[in-house]
Formats: C-alpha cells, sequence, structure tokens
C-alpha cells in the first residue's frame, strides 16, 4: 500500500512539473510577443539616460543551487566614491529606475530565462549567491524548485516584509505548490504590479542585506 501511496505522488509531481513547464512555455512565450514592444522601448530609454548595459546580468542560485545569470533591465548607475566604491543603492537608483522596480518592468528580460528554463514564471525569487552559505536547512529547502518572476512571498509582502517572513512563504510554497496555487500567485501578481504595493519598505529602495543563519539558527 506504500509503495503504491509512492508511485501516485510520484506520479503526481511528474504530472506538475510538466504541466508547470508548459504554462511557463505558453505563457512566457505569449508575454514575450505581447511585451516586445514595451522591452524595446524600455531598453531605448535606459540606453538614453544610463548608458550600457541596458541589461543587468547578475549570477543568482537556481534549481538545487546551480548559478544561473538573472536578467534585468538596469535601474541604477554605476557612480562611486573618491575611492572607488560603489555609492549606496539610495543615491543610485534613478527616477527612470524607480518607475522601472514600481511598475515591475525592470524584470521583463526574465521572460527569456523562463523560456530556456532557468526559472520559472512562480517560484521563490532568486536572491545572491552569497546567501547560500546563511541559509538554516529549512531556508534552504527554497533551493529545490526553480525560481520564479513572481512568488507566495511576492504576493504577500515582497519587499516590504521581513526576511524571516519572506523566506517562509518561500519554504511554505515549496512544501505546498501545485498548478492552482501557481494560477493563483500569477492573477494576485497581476493585481499588486497593477497597485505597486509591496515594492519596497517606506524610506528604503532595496532590502538589506540577509545574514540568516550566521547569526540565527532554526
Amino acid at each position: 500500500m506504500n509503495l503504491y501511496c509512492e508511485r501516485l505522488l510520484a506520479l503526481a509531481g511528474n504530472l506538475y512539473k510538466a504541466s508547470k513547464r508548459c504554462l511557463d512555455l505558453l505563457a512566457a512565450s505569449i508575454a514575450m510577443i505581447v511585451f516586445a514592444p514595451v522591452m524595446l522601448v524600455v531598453a531605448i530609454v535606459v540606453r538614453i539616460f544610463m548608458g550600457s548595459p541596458v541589461i543587468f546580468r547578475h549570477p543568482r542560485p537556481g534549481l538545487d543551487e546551480v548559478t544561473f545569470p538573472c536578467l534585468k533591465f538596469r535601474t541604477m548607475t554605476n557612480k562611486v566614491d573618491h575611492s572607488g566604491q560603489l555609492l549606496p543603492d539610495a543615491q543610485r537608483l534613478t527616477r527612470l529606475g524607480v518607475f522601472l522596480r514600481n511598475s515591475s518592468l525592470d524584470e521583463l528580460p526574465q521572460l527569456w530565462s523562463v523560456l530556456i528554463g532557468d526559472m520559472s514564471l512562480v517560484g521563490p525569487r532568486p536572491l545572491e549567491v552569497r546567501y547560500l552559505d546563511r541559509y538554516s536547512e529549512v531556508q534552504r529547502r527554497r533551493q529545490t524548485v526553480k525560481p520564479g518572476i513572481t512568488g507566495w512571498a511576492q504576493v504577500n509582502g515582497r519587499n516590504a516584509i521581513d526576511w524571516d517572513l519572506k523566506l517562509a512563504l518561500d519554504v511554505w510554497y515549496v512544501e505546498h505548490c501545485g498548478l492552482i496555487l501557481d494560477l493563483k500567485i500569477l492573477v494576485m501578481t497581476v493585481s499588486r504590479v497593477l497597485t505597486g504595493t509591496g515594492v519596497s519598505r517606506a524610506g528604503q529602495v532595496s532590502m538589506d542585506e540577509f545574514f540568516g543563519a550566521t547569526i540565527r539558527k532554526d
């Protein structure tokens, strides 16, 4: 009986992965076509006001901690201080960058990452590589699925919530993921994007650095 249940669970898991990939390919392909004019305009405007590169590529850990280039339109300049160090994010973020972030237009290039299989439409957001060693064993479960353009944490606070809650929501998604939940998250994402809620905490342009398991254990 246990073996039969295990096989059913394995079959259900495989069906979910297949259906999720089909949804990713279909939706990302349509979105790439629909938003192609918007992406072209954004690329031109970024090139004019911030120069090259237009698309920012940053290594992020994906499924099973395999690193991939996460793509975004640039939102910050490369201004440095007198010692050659980059200025704080708040001083490098442009008004154009604020608009791109608030509208989530900066993340449109990630549709390509979905098409080639590095990312999914729905999943935990890909974070910094240096955070991997700071996760607790429970938090590390977020790396057992593909990272997403949107996710459970994004529709429940995004950058306006603290790290503990954000990572707990990521783990909850991993433990409860399914096609119905994915569709619910996509619908909720549209609402969050239109209202611009949860982009960041008041007075901040980005999340504080995560130190996690280096100072806190589960």
